[in-house]
């Protein structure tokens, strides 16, 4: 069902405004955004006539943006994904751990996020995949899943990094299936101390060469004495990386990642309203237990436009990787391998899928929708919709 109130709304009743107002501080990119996200499903990118087989209803459709920042056009893109995803899964148990980077380091993560935030994923990586090899714990090669946020609930800066982990791995001689014990993957504290030392180190090599640039109230931090001073308060801070209760067998796996993989900062249907005070919404405020968690948060328009713009990620940047097992070059291989191990045959091949259901149903009598025409950007229909004649039917 369609929510009252989109994202898109905001965007294009506030989008002039906005820009004027900050001329010069928007990049190309978030420009680029902003444009997709009002242009999305209208006369601006062109569309197609549906119409039904037997009533002869017809509608007009526009196309989609296709913008991965954009609310409406995750939908089909996660279900493409998770069709190619289904075949990887394994018949054990799957573990959800997040890694989040300190508040500390969020200013420096904003101003570099193509260079801390590809830090993060490594190590993040680098942390599980070295302490699930250490024969103390699990002594196995694992495989991961790993997609980034950037957002809190109320849409803030909070970068961290949502891993799916098959419960167990593949012994170093490749003999034998290693599992984890019910319930438990690998200490958090452990992860925690070796995440924390694997991140510093590399983010000091990578202000030694240069890669990190500085800003604002944080451009002091170019000279490298300021740098680790900054740096020391996080050094000695608890790095916390939270576990959370193993899924209950693939099928959760699967509604887990329909929901993290392609979700951007803010939904649709979070929004309650939009007028002169701002953009009120819904939000989790996860200092609280129960029903009291559940919030509603009204901001400023611009600063509503603000706090989405800074989740744009870096064109061409991968939030979603794979690392160990299901590694793009070797996945194939190795979940045969481990299937083998396991002794579990691999999933069938699906049964061809009939387009014909995957067309809309129509309002009137439930048929099928097809498509009868098409048109570019900025255009409508050539003939009117109503000439179509359903099928069987002859005409006046």
């Amino acid at each position: 069902m369609r929510t009252s109130l989109e994202v898109a709304d905001v965007f294009r009743a506030a989008g002039a405004a906005y820009r004027a107002a900050y001329a010069g501080h928007l990049s190309l990119h978030q420009l680029k955004v902003m444009s997709a996200i009002e242009h999305c499903r209208t006369a601006a990118l062109g569309g197609h006539v549906e119409a039904c087989d037997d009533c002869g209803h017809w509608r007009i459709a526009y196309n989609s943006c296709r913008n991965r920042h954009c609310p409406k056009c995750q939908g089909a893109a996660a279900r493409t994904w998770l069709a190619e995803r289904e075949a990887d899964l394994l018949p054990v148990g799957y573990f959800h751990v997040v890694f989040t980077l300190p508040a500390e380091l969020g200013e420096i993560a904003w101003q570099n996020k193509a260079v801390v935030y590809d830090l993060l994923f490594r190590a993040a990586s680098e942390t599980m995949m070295t302490i699930a090899a250490d024969p103390r714990h699990l002594g196995a090669r694992i495989g991961i899943t790993a997609v980034l946020h950037t957002w809190g609930s109320a849409m803030t800066h909070h970068p961290h990094v949502h891993m799916i982990v098959p419960g167990g791995g593949i012994s170093p001689d490749g003999t034998r299936w290693i599992a984890s014990k019910a319930g438990f993957l690998l200490p958090v504290r452990v992860l925690g101390k070796l995440f924390r030392r694997l991140f510093l180190s590399q983010m000091i090599k990578l202000h030694d060469v240069g890669k990190l640039a500085f800003f604002g109230a944080s451009a002091g931090l170019i000279d490298r004495r300021r740098f680790l001073r900054h740096l020391a308060p996080v050094r000695k801070k608890r790095w916390v990386v939270y576990a959370k209760p193993p899924f209950a067998g693939p099928e959760a796996v699967l509604a887990y990642l329909a929901r993290y993989t392609h979700r951007v900062a803010i939904s649709n249907r979070r929004l309650i309203g939009f007028d002169e005070a701002g953009v009120t919404f819904r939000y989790k405020d996860y200092r609280r237990n129960g029903p009291e968690r559940g919030q509603v948060m009204t901001l400023a328009t611009h600063e509503f436009m603000r706090r989405f713009l800074l989740h744009v990620l870096p064109r061409g940047f991968h939030r979603i990787r794979h690392y160990g097992l299901l590694a793009s070059a070797t996945r194939k291989a190795s979940i045969a391998q481990a299937r083998e191990l396991l002794a579990a045959l691999p999933p069938e091949p699906a049964e061809p899928v009939d387009t014909s259901d995957l067309m809309p149903h129509c309002p009137c009598c439930g048929g099928r929708m097809r498509i009868v025409e098409s048109f570019g950007r900025w255009s409508q229909p050539r003939a009117p919709p109503q000439a179509h004649t359903p099928t069987g039917m002859t005409p006046p």
